[in-house]
């Protein structure tokens, strides 16, 4: 083919080298624009009905976005005469909604299920940032997700959290700053993956024995390095450094409060095990997740200040959720509990506005609070309600605008801001939409 080339008239070799350069700088343009977001410095939302999820309803409000972050809400803001206009006129304006129990993009990476320990998994090991789940997620208002290691382990691995801008990088997917989070799990998925092998964990009982031992051996640990530290400050030149073990470095995190404690859980009775347990090791439980019987014990929960991440009609698909009821997330929101809707589904994220709606139907709860169902009490779960889930000056413009009442089952999102970049128009055929993976 070089012979070929080398032979052609001069004028043809030109004419080649053009088309080669074009093509290059073509190619190379593209890689220079790997977001499919619409990107402006000034943008004001006008003339919708805003539900800001922290001081109630705005009848015809407005939000002025500067560099991706809310500077004003209510219905008199001002905003510079340069500044892109989003017309929400007849639409309905919400923070972006928050999945604080996911399981997207992880593929089949989502269980180390080789031994009933393994908080040392890292799940940004496992992303995979061009999973189409993503996209529709996003198309359903989902801005951020916790995306959490499987429930086969008692203690399984560390989770991350991601802002659904479709389009761009791994890194730049990831929520800066989000505090790291880690997957505990009790009841039937730990003892059915390792009693079908005949080993410990089989029983409820195996289940806490292997957390008390695993804790136990951390402490250990945890002393061997405080007592080489000490002997550093003393001058000891003598002294040797334990080894690193990562297994052990992440359960010493959990008990030196370092990572947030999310707990896959059904009964009742492991709701109080595992709150001995934390008292027991001196940690922290962020939530119960499922938490199907958490209406039975909803003062103990809210005295602890757990949240629960649940559904409002998920039951009786296993023994432990058998006595799962739709009234569960009222009856603990009415008892002090913070309550978050999650959807632990690739198909649920995308409607976690409708799951928000059948609990104000079944529920008899305000519109405020089927709200912060999805919106401020995940952010809050997550640790990252005090950058996103609600409609307030100085946070990150993560916003969603919908085509009618948002807790509706007939409301479609016709826009979505992520840090004040539309990442999703239902009227500009092609924005966001996703790049699959070769072979689909």
């Amino acid at each position: 083919m070089m012979r070929r080339i080398r032979h052609l008239p001069g004028w043809t070799l030109l004419l080649w080298a053009c088309l080669v350069g074009a093509l290059a700088s073509a190619l190379q343009a593209g890689a220079q624009q790997p977001s499919p977001a619409t990107t402006h410095n000034d943008v004001v939302i006008r003339g919708g009905t805003l539900l800001t999820a922290s001081h109630g309803r705005i009848e015809n409000g407005s939000i002025y976005i500067h560099d991706g972050k809310i500077v004003a809400v209510g219905q008199n803001v001002k905003a510079p005469a340069n500044a892109i206009v989003i017309d929400a006129t007849g639409k309905w304006v919400m923070p972006g909604i928050i999945d604080s129990h996911s399981h997207i993009a992880l593929d089949d990476d989502v269980n180390e299920a080789t031994s009933p320990i393994t908080p040392h998994m890292m799940m940004k090991d496992a992303f995979d940032y061009n999973d189409k789940m993503i996209y529709r997620a996003l198309a359903g208002g989902v801005t951020t997700s916790l995306l959490l290691h499987g429930s086969a382990n008692m203690i399984g691995g560390q989770a991350i959290v991601i802002k659904h801008k479709y389009g761009l990088g791994r890194d730049e997917m990831l929520f800066p700053g989000a505090p790291q989070s880690i997957k505990f799990a009790s009841g039937e998925n730990p003892k059915r993956v390792y009693g079908t092998r005949n080993q410990l964990p089989s029983t409820r009982m195996g289940n806490f024995a292997v957390m008390r031992q695993a804790f136990l051996e951390a402490r250990d640990y945890m002393k061997t390095w405080d007592d080489y530290n000490a002997k550093v400050q003393k001058g000891d030149k003598d002294a040797t450094a334990p080894k690193k073990d990562l297994k052990l470095e992440a359960l010493a995190d959990i008990l030196r409060g370092k990572l947030l404690v999310q707990i896959h859980c059904y009964r009742a009775d492991e709701f109080l095990t595992e709150m001995a347990l934390a008292k027991e090791f001196g940690y922290k439980i962020r939530a119960f997740h499922h938490a199907l019987e958490a209406y039975k014990v909803a003062d103990q929960i809210a005295a602890n200040g757990v949240a629960i991440a649940t559904w409002p009609d998920w039951w009786g698909f296993k023994y432990e959720a058998w006595d799962g009821n739709p009234w569960n997330a009222a009856i603990a929101l009415k008892k002090g509990v913070r309550v978050a809707l999650k959807s632990d589904s690739e198909d649920v994220t995308r409607r976690l506005n409708q799951e928000a709606g059948k609990i104000m139907h079944y529920g008899n709860i305000s519109e405020d609070d089927a709200v912060k169902m999805i919106t401020i009490n995940p952010a809050w779960i997550i640790g990252v309600d005090d950058r996103v889930g609600s409609l307030d000056a100085g946070k990150d413009a993560d916003i969603t605008i919908w085509n009618s009442y948002p807790l509706s089952s007939a409301a479609l999102v016709d826009k979505v801001l992520i840090d004040g970049d539309v990442y999703f128009d239902r009227s500009a055929p092609g924005l966001g939409m996703p790049r699959f993976k070769e072979g689909q």
